[in-house]
């Protein structure tokens, strides 16, 4: 079972084995989260490592060098956009965080760094999507430590709530 703490900050300036970025399907830096990894890696290098993979499903996850990132590898993962929540969407959320922790097992990792999928610019209800993260993680099979890193107060308070702590 993965142990999950609940922390506040900005995920491109912490450590871990992998990082894992909010993505789009594109796999090509966008806004929020997404570009904030791009930019902090370094933009030319990491947007060369996603050409490379040629986009990436809702729900999957693919795998780059972190570059100037302090991690070994970035995970990326497309989350849903919110359509009103008939479209599959809890699935595919939960899906995007079971994947990504299969690639870091999958790359030997044991340190991992999740952002809020999906609850910036793709629209998804923060106070639906928290509950959905913390059960895809905390019913994870392996032995891992991951962070969901909030970057602003309000969604920290969410995932705290979400996760009874």
């Amino acid at each position: 079972m993965a142990h999950l703490q609940i922390i506040q900050g900005d995920i491109t300036t912490m450590k871990a084995d992998a990082i894992v970025n909010a993505a789009n399907t594109a796999l090509a830096g966008g806004g929020g989260v997404d570009g904030a990894i791009h930019k902090a890696a370094g933009k030319k290098q990491l947007d060369a490592a996603c050409a490379q993979l040629h986009g990436c499903p809702t729900g999957e996850a693919k795998v780059t060098p972190a570059f100037n990132l302090d991690a070994q590898i970035i995970i990326h993962t497309p989350g849903p956009i919110w359509q009103g929540g008939q479209h599959h969407e809890a699935q595919l959320l939960a899906n995007s965080y079971a994947n990504s922790l299969q690639q870091a097992l999958n790359y030997h990792c044991q340190t991992i760094l999740f952002p809020s999928i999906s609850t910036g610019v793709y629209g998804y209800p923060l106070k639906l999507a928290a509950p959905i993260a913390i059960k895809s993680i905390r019913d994870f099979p392996a032995n891992l430590q991951v962070s969901m890193v909030c970057y602003n107060l309000p969604t920290y308070q969410v995932y705290l709530s979400a996760a009874n702590l």
